[in-house]
């Protein structure tokens, strides 16, 4: 049975945009206000890949002001389905430590719904927001920058690289951004990646995506900002972090927002960690961590913050880090 997506965000003027994943997701919803036009980039010579004038066109075109008015892009919404998707494919477990610096932080609450990451550490550091054009629109995501042979990666939602069929343009990731300011710079992506599943049919279970950033002023990102660790294939019902910069209402993109709590299984469609989680639009690619220390503000990047059932507002849920998410990392981390 195909069920209807609606959005639990829903902004005005907004259009809705509906498709089909992979026969197993039963619909997901992104809502993109009206008014902000953008221009758009030349097309790339392939599917992801920024050109040098590409590049320089997107960092000229973030002006402080269009990164005001950039539209949250919605956290994907779904309906009940009783169809079920294929369960990621799990490897061996494996865990890439962080690279970033340690950082003193006092304690938070745990389990918490969500509000402002006053803990500073690390992720305050890797954590940033994320820019792009969509559908002639200027549009916002969170990601974050993790240990890599390139010194360059960035983990963030598939529907943040691509959705409805299309690459996003314009792409920039603004590490550490907090009320307008951009500490580390504007850093342009040379390169966006998915999953096979999420490139090929926008399947929920696979919504992971990547970014290669070209170097900013002759240096690396995470020799500026440094780098989290992942883990692949480490199981479910962890003490998670979830972090992000949700912009729609009643956040507003401004801050740097976290959940924490024990993660389940979903049990409905998906085969995604579920956290108790308020985040709206906006905070979509923003990083889960396990063993995250809120000492150092440095964890194990295990997930993203992906989607939310219709019917259940307060909880989000992110796609597991299984085989096929290990392997985008290490095509990311090797571009």
């Amino acid at each position: 049975m195909i069920g209807r997506p609606r959005s639990s965000y829903p902004s005005g003027g907004s259009t809705r945009v509906r498709r089909s994943v992979l026969g197993a997701l039963a619909g997901v919803a992104a809502l993109l206000a009206t008014g902000v036009t953008a221009t758009p980039a030349s097309a790339a010579p392939d599917p992801g890949v920024m050109t040098s004038s590409a590049q320089e066109r997107a960092l000229a075109f973030w002006t402080p002001q269009r990164m005001r008015e950039a539209t949250p892009l919605d956290l994907l919404t779904v309906d009940r389905s009783d169809v079920k998707a294929p369960a990621p494919r799990k490897g061996k477990a494996t865990v890439v430590a962080p690279s970033a610096p340690a950082s003193a932080a006092g304690p938070l609450a745990f389990p918490y719904g969500g509000g402002p990451w006053a803990g500073g550490g690390a992720v305050a550091k890797t954590a940033g927001r994320v820019f792009f054009s969509y559908q002639g629109r200027t549009a916002s995501c969170s990601g974050n920058a993790v240990t890599s042979a390139n010194k360059s990666t960035v983990i963030t939602a598939g529907h943040c690289v691509k959705l409805e069929g299309a690459w996003h343009t314009d792409w920039v990731f603004v590490p550490g951004y907090h009320d307008g300011q951009r500490p580390y710079g504007t850093w342009a992506a040379a390169k966006t990646l998915s999953t096979p599943q999420w490139t090929a049919s926008e399947d929920i279970n696979y919504d992971i995506g990547a970014a290669v950033v070209a170097p900013l002023d002759g240096k690396k990102l995470t020799d500026v900002v440094g780098g989290q660790g992942l883990a692949f294939n480490t199981g479910y019902n962890k003490a998670m972090y979830s972090f992000g910069f949700p912009a729609a209402a009643p956040y507003d993109g401004e801050k740097f927002i976290y959940c924490s709590g024990t993660t389940t299984r979903d049990f409905l469609l998906s085969n995604d960690h579920g956290l108790t989680c308020n985040m709206t639009g906006g905070s979509s690619g923003g990083p889960w961590f396990t063993q995250f220390s809120e000492a150092t503000g440095t964890g194990l990047q295990s997930s993203v913050n992906s989607f939310k059932y219709n019917f259940l507002p307060n909880a989000m849920y992110g796609p597991y880090f299984g085989a096929d998410a290990q392997n985008l990392y290490q095509s990311a981390q090797s571009s």
